[in-house]
Formats: structure tokens, sequence, C-alpha cells
């Protein structure tokens, strides 16, 4: 799933990078008149409309090599970034598949989130849109995975909860058990992901896109952070203290903060410098964490922390699981089917969707604002074909490796390129081999799971307060005095945290005599971000309304800008090797994913 939280102009620049990791949210993009609005803060240069040439002033644009070590430091710096969103997934996924307390699983769920994260950026960077974009674990998938893993049948036993009491090491939970539930998300996300396949690769997402818009969107992003917040709560309960640290630090850093450069010591063209550099802006969340885990760390030292697993505050100490970096190995391969063969079942199928076209959804915004800012031509439709089906085939090999996921496009990587001026296609490809790499350590994975609860919720009060924000924003194209407006965005939030959350305190109060039916109801209705989604899009749909007042005409101009499906200047869209020889198949220009493809003009 992806994220286009590149929202206005200057907002997608300061806010939408740093501090949302989890790409995750977003659907609109930079357009033309906030480009211009940011000349001065950010350098950039008007478009040329004659030449259709990007308007950042870059230091490497998209087609250009940095030097190998500068491509090394600036692949570092992407994977911080993404850091915080791609090691949530894990960790909020380890309760419900009732390996909370055994670390060496969580280590091998970090390890093999990371390692198919960097194939998947190779993908999407070689073959796909061919962006400058990193890909990673998408929260759009988190809340119908939470649904499916609330049935009856998953739900954690007491023998997978009651043996662990804080002071035994190296507890082993039953591998039957969990892999029997990760294995059932896995068959849900490769079969839901054929989806984001057919949508992307046949050219429908253009046709789906014209039956969403702000008010569909809204309800949905909105109701993932929303849906969230039992998350955040039980990790903060542990120590609300260290929890309101790590919040005010990230905000600290990421609001107050953000203007302030540092000096930083830099080598160039054979001497030394010093430069200027926006520490707090680009890396709020990873300072905080930091921060805090030290924190932690001195109290823990100092044993200023009860050392009783029943008093409250001991989940703050870092001791608890110091045990997983020695007990984890020092080389770990993930490899498909790790944990059995995926299995599929109707209901589980049919959660994932919602989480898939959101994600869909989200990634299409996120191409035109990547194309802003790394120095290319605006998407051709071949290249955004290209990229959610790309898109879908990453979900389905995270899918059959068993990160419990999928992957999509992480937009505070995005933001990143406005902010360095290096949108160099090949920076992101060596990130995307910086995370394989990392993912086939173990013990690299098991650090994080030293990391106290409550610094992970309190990055989790700030990273699905801006999810919901995220969604909120796009209510700028809404006429929001209209009472139309008002009752489709009022009745389709509420909506959307009433049903799910009456059913899940009812249990089995959907008996309809057919199980299958039963579980597939189940999971859809307790699913927030589908059952606002749904009434969101059908009443906006369905009750009379222009598009003026809808926000339709003004989202879907922001989001797609100026479309482009010639073949000058958008060579870096080309597909590597194949692309000569496709131009001399005169049945290529047929099909949609291929750079030799063309639109029939209305």
């Amino acid at each position: 799933m992806a994220s286009s939280n590149i929202k206005e102009r200057k907002t997608c620049i300061e806010m939408n990078g740093p501090l949302f990791p989890n790409n995750e949210a977003h659907t609109k993009m930079v357009s033309e008149d906030e480009i211009l609005n940011l000349e001065s803060e950010q350098k950039i240069m008007p478009l040329n409309k004659a030449e259709n040439k990007p308007s950042i002033e870059l230091i490497y644009s998209i087609n250009d090599k940095p030097p190998w070590y500068l491509c090394i430091i600036l692949a570092l710096q992407h994977y911080i970034l993404a850091f915080g969103g791609i090691i949530a997934v894990p960790l909020i996924l380890a309760e419900p598949l009732c390996v909370k307390h055994d670390n060496a699983v969580k280590s091998q769920l970090i390890s093999t989130i990371f390692f198919v994260s960097g194939i998947c950026t190779i993908l999407q960077t070689t073959i796909g849109t061919r962006l400058p974009i990193l890909q990673g674990g998408t929260f759009s998938l988190i809340t119908p995975t939470l649904a499916i893993l609330s049935l009856p049948q998953w739900k954690c036993q007491d023998s997978e909860i009651a043996p662990f009491n804080g002071t035994e090491k190296n507890f082993t939970a039953d591998p039957e058990l969990w892999q029997r539930r990760i294995r059932e998300i896995q068959g849900a996300v490769i079969v839901a992901s054929t989806l984001q396949i057919i949508l992307g690769f046949s050219g429908l997402i253009g046709f789906l896109l014209k039956f969403i818009g702000p008010l569909s969107i809204t309800p949905t992003i909105t109701l993932i952070g929303l849906s969230l917040f039992n998350e955040a709560g039980k990790k903060c309960g542990t120590h609300w203290g260290i929890a309101a640290i790590t919040m005010l630090l990230i905000g600290v850093f990421s609001q107050y903060l953000r203007d302030i450069q540092l000096p930083l010591l830099i080598y160039s063209k054979g001497k030394l410098k010093i430069i200027k550099y926006p520490v707090f802006k680009l890396f709020p969340v990873l300072l905080g964490m930091c921060l805090s885990w030290l924190i932690c760390y001195i109290l823990t030292y100092f044993d200023a922390i009860s050392k009783s697993p029943t008093s409250y505050g001991y989940a703050a100490r870092t001791d608890i699981n110091s045990d997983a970096i020695l007990n984890s190995p020092w080389f770990h391969v993930p490899y498909p089917g790790q944990w059995g063969c995926p299995t599929v079942s109707l209901s589980s199928v049919l959660g994932m969707l919602s989480g898939v076209l959101s994600s869909t959804i989200e990634s299409v915004g996120d191409y035109y604002t990547c194309a802003r800012l790394s120095g290319a031509p605006l998407p051709p439709t071949h290249a955004l074909n290209r990229g959610i089906g790309m898109e879908g085939i990453g979900c389905i090999l995270a899918g059959i490796w068993g990160t419990g996921n999928g992957t999509t496009s992480y937009s505070q990587n995005i933001a990143a390129l406005g902010i360095t001026k290096v949108g160099s296609r090949i920076v992101l490809q060596t990130a995307g081999i910086l995370l394989i790499i990392l993912g086939l350590f173990g013990k690299f994975g098991a650090i994080f799971i030293t990391i106290p609860e409550p610094v992970i919720g309190g990055m989790f009060m700030i990273m699905f307060g801006m999810i919901a924000a995220v969604g909120i924003s796009n209510l700028q194209f809404v006429d929001l005095n209209s009472s139309r407006n008002l009752f489709v965005l009022g009745f389709s939030l509420f909506s959307g945290l009433v049903i799910p959350t009456w059913l899940a305190d009812n249990p089995g109060v959907i008996d309809t005599g057919i199980k299958e039916v039963d579980q597939t109801l189940t999971v859809l209705l307790t699913t927030h971000m589908f059952v606002g989604g749904f009434f969101g899009c059908f009443l906006d749909n369905t009750i009379p309304g222009s598009d003026e007042e809808r926000g339709t005409s003004a989202w879907y101009k922001q989001m797609h800008g100026d479309k482009t499906n010639g073949n000058k200047g958008q060579s870096c869209y080309d597909l590597p090797f194949i692309t000569k020889y496709l131009r001399k198949l005169s049945w290529s220009r047929y099909i949609p994913f291929l750079p030799t493809f063309q639109m029939k003009k209305n």
C-alpha cells in the first residue's frame, strides 16, 4: 500500500517527510502552484511548461550517479528515515500473533521485513515506475490483519500467555500455533494483492480512481490511525512518563527545532568543509526514540526502575530482552515459505482487499510527487500502471516470505528528496541493497527488540496521529459548508468506529448458519477502514452533488496534474535494455505497462 502523504507544498517537505514513517496515508501530490510557493524556502525553480521539464534545482537528478561512497551515505539516510515504519509492523503484530515474549521469532520477523523491503525497493526502482521510491511495510494492511487475528480460532490461548512472568528467559512460542496464524495472513495478502496486479498491469487503476474522491479516502485513511489507538495506549500505559518523554522529544525535534541546522563536517572535492544540515527535520523520530532509549538505559543501570515484573513501569527496563541479542544468530537468511505453506480463506482475503485498495490509491499520489522532486518529468500512464502492478508483486513476495504484511511506497523518503536535493535512482537502489544486507544479520534485528515498550508507545502516538491527520487533510478540497458532505463524512467516520467496536464487544452475534459467511462478514465489519471507506464511497457516489462540491475535480487535478503520455523527455521511465526492441514491435503500443503504450485520444 502506498502512502501519499505529500500534501500541500510545504507540508510535503517538512511534515510529510521525517515525521511520517510509514508512508501511510496521503493521496495528494505537490501541484505546480504549490511548487512555486516553495521557491524561496526550498530553492525550487519554476516549471518550464514548454519543455515539460521538472522544476527542482537538484544536486543529482534521477539518472545521475553520485560517487559510490556518497551513494552509501545517502542510502543509509533513506534507511534511517524508513526505520520507524518498517520495524513498527512486526512490533504491532507480535502480540496478536502470540509471539510477544518470543524474542527469537520477533527477531526473525524484523529481519524478514527488512530483507523483503530491500528486494521490493530494487524491483520498483528498476522495473516498476523506475522512480527513486523506497518500499516498506504498510499500515493499510495492519487494520484488516488485526481483524482477522481477532477471530475466535486465531486468538491467543492461555498457554501462550500465562507461562511468561517476566523472569523466564528464552521463552519459545509453540511454532505450530503462531505459524498457523501468520500463514493465514500470508495467504490473504498473496491473494488480495492480485487485485493490485490486475489494476496496474491492465490499466484499470485510472477507471477505479473515477469513483474515489476526498470523501471516500478521508474516512479510509483516518480510520487506519484512529483504529490503532488501543495498540498505542497499551504500550504507553506500561510507563506513561517514558512515553511522554518520547512524544515530547519527537514533537520538539520535528516542530520547534525543524528549521535549525547543525554543522556537519564532510569531504568534498579533495578537501574537508563544514556544511549546515537539517538533522532535526530529517530524523526527529529516530532522535526522539534513541534519546528515550538512552534515558531508559540510564534508569535501568541505576535500578531506578523496579526489577519486579509485577511493578508498574517494569516494561521500561532495557535489560528485559537483552538475551535476544546473545541468542540470535549472526547470520540468518529469510527464505520463501519459512513458516510453511500459506493458507487461504474467503473471509481473510476479502478483509485484506480493503487494505490493498487503500494502499493502491495512496501510491498514485506518491509517484507524481516523487517525479517532481527527483528531476523527472510527470510519470506517463505506462509507468503508473507498472508501478501499481509492481507493488502488487511486492506484496505477494512479502506474503511468500512471511512478513505478515505487504509493501508500499514510503512518502517520508520521497519528501527527503526535496530536502537533500538528491533524486538519483541509484541511491535508492543502493538503499535496497543495504536493506537486504542488514536483513541477513540476525543480531541486528534483535537489537530493536530491546527497545522498551513505552518508547515504542510514544512513537506510535505520534505516528498513528499523523496517519489520522493525513486522512483529514484531504478535506481541504471539499466544501465543508455543504450539509451533504457533512452527512457523508460524519456518518462514514462514525460508522467506521461504532460498528467494528460493537461487533468486537459482541462476538458471535453474526450467525447466518453458514460458518464461512459468518467469518467473512465478521472480518469485513470489524475492519474500521473498510466500514468507513465503504459508506464514504457509496454515499459520495449516490447522493447528488457537483464535482466542485464533492471536491473531486480539485482533488483529481492535484492528484494527477498535467497528464503526460508521450515519449519525449520520458526516457527515464523506459525499461532497461528492452525498450529499444519493444519500439520495433507494433503490438507493444497496446500493452498498458510497456513504455511504447499509447492511449487513445478522446
